[in-house]
């Protein structure tokens, strides 16, 4: 399935925040695993922006997991490449109740 309003996704700063962000607690394994994977760093943070956007907008492997009490859950699973490799991303994006289009929650190389 499609990722329901998917050409409407917002992203915020999840991708600089969090998935690219070799400081945050969490976040930072996730950036060792992007930067080795793909070479993708904060620096050129676009690549994974891009990428991400235009599978949620035109990908067909959305899944719905649940509704989670905030909203309705789905993750999305892509192949991407760039001049370091290929990898499989795992994005995961929420349509809190209410609302009509997908924000990203979380997004890394499974």
């Amino acid at each position: 399935m499609k990722l329901p309003n998917g050409n409407r996704a917002d992203l915020g700063s999840k991708l600089e925040d969090y998935s690219l962000n070799y400081l945050h607690r969490d976040g930072k394994h996730k950036a060792r695993v992007f930067e080795s994977a793909l070479g993708i760093t904060l620096g050129n943070s676009y690549l994974l922006r891009e990428a991400v956007l235009e599978a949620a907008s035109s990908s067909e492997n959305a899944i719905f997991k649940e509704h989670n009490g905030f909203g309705n859950a789905y993750v999305l699973k892509f192949p991407m490449t760039t001049d370091h490799g290929t990898a499989s991303v795992l994005s995961a994006w929420i349509i809190r109740d209410g609302e009509d289009f997908p924000r990203l929650t979380t997004c890394f190389i499974v």
